[in-house]
């Protein structure tokens, strides 16, 4: 891999120029999707009044939830899992779309089934779907396209108004993804009684903050991001690690990276490390850490003080660490070889902001090694065939 590095100033760039690629360009439309998702999608505070189809007839009689998808959207998936289990304190399996209709155990008429992608046209989702039907299971589909084959198949479709989006690498389309699992585990929680309309209330508000807050973090983001990849920019291999929801994050910087830049990177809880990964650790490996918390969740600070013993764990094998964290965070930052800060926020929604960072660090990590960000060898927008 070659490639000059770029100069510390390329963060204030215009970002709307159209020379610049498509993928940053959309990484900063992020604030804007958002913005429009949560906007098409709450009225006042009802959750999918405008939905085109009713959004409580499907979850009528449901005893169980799939969410089958694939790539990016299974790594929402992921992080919406969570968002429902504990929100809502219903059980959530994820399945990836292509091995959804060979498994055998099967959908029923007590299921619902989610179905999530950007183009809406994906075959092994579309056929998972059609699967899912076909077992008597009612489905959702979550699309950035209303007019898509899976919106116009499914017993009802929740759309992601995120606007076109070019760049192959999936980015304002995620994070609007995972808005609308986030106001799905809403929807479901106040439906079960789990949460009163207050709290549903506040749970709005904060959420509604979040593109701002991201839009805020822009500018510092992009230039802590280039810094970080000229610092690895000489590494072959990368783990990302992350605990609970923030798993799904390092599934999705993984990706991102070996979509853009051909280098191998693994997305993996935290805690498994070393129980065999850490074989790999050594002064060439990098290991990107989601090491948030939410101060004011018990649970979630746990969650972080383990990851840190295992990032000291890489430290101490020589390996290079990388960590995205909350603001305020003194200790993380004792460890790490560098540290990207993102706003402090309830740890359902920290995968909001964790995931910007590490959009721009593929970016910037591709583009340094001379990688077409917009184009990646082998990889289409959609897949449309099994």
């Amino acid at each position: 891999m070659g490639g000059q590095p770029q100069d510390s100033l390329e963060s204030s760039r215009s970002i709307s120029s159209q020379s610049s690629p498509a993928m940053v360009r959309e990484i900063y439309e992020q604030p804007q999707a958002l913005r429009e998702t949560i906007r098409r999608n709450v009225e006042g505070r009802n959750i999918f009044a405008a939905a085109p189809q009713s959004i409580d007839s499907v979850f009528s009689g449901i005893r169980k939830i799939i969410i089958a998808a694939s790539g990016s959207s299974r790594n929402a998936g992921l992080a919406g899992e969570i968002m429902m289990e504990d929100l809502a304190g219903v059980a959530v399996d994820v399945e990836y779309s292509s091995e959804y209709c060979l498994r055998s155990s099967h959908a029923d008429a007590d299921s619902l089934v989610i179905l999530i992608t950007q183009s809406g046209e994906t075959a092994d989702t579309i056929a998972a779907q059609r699967e899912a039907l076909r077992r008597g299971a009612k489905t959702v589909a979550i699309s950035n396209v209303a007019e898509s084959t899976i919106a116009r198949e499914s017993s009802a479709t929740v759309v992601t108004y995120a606007a076109p989006e070019c760049a192959v690498p999936a980015t304002k389309s995620y994070t609007a993804q995972v808005a609308i699992l986030y106001l799905f585990a809403l929807f479901l929680a106040q439906r079960r009684d789990r949460i009163d309309s207050e709290d549903v209330n506040n749970y709005l508000d904060r959420l509604a903050r979040m593109p701002d807050e991201i839009e805020r973090g822009l500018s510092a983001w992009d230039s802590h991001a280039a810094e970080v990849a000229r610092f690895v920019q000489d590494a072959k291999a990368f783990l990302y690690l992350g605990r609970g929801i923030h798993y799904a994050i390092a599934r999705e910087g993984a990706l991102k990276l070996k979509e853009v830049s051909y280098v191998q990177a693994e997305g993996m809880p935290a805690g498994e490390l070393r129980h065999g990964p850490n074989a790999l650790v050594d002064e060439k490996l990098v290991v990107v850490a989601v090491a948030t918390r939410d101060p004011t969740d018990s649970d979630s600070t746990h969650r972080y003080q383990k990851t840190l013993g295992v990032l000291k764990y890489v430290k101490d094998c020589g390996g290079r660490v990388i960590a995205i964290a909350t603001q305020g965070d003194s200790e993380v930052s004792q460890i790490a070889d560098r540290v990207i800060f993102v706003p402090v926020a309830p740890e359902l929604l920290l995968p909001i902001l964790e995931v910007v960072p590490l959009q721009l660090l593929a970016y910037h990590f591709a583009t340094l090694n001379g990688c077409d960000v917009d184009h990646p060898r082998h990889l289409v927008k959609a897949v449309v065939r099994e």
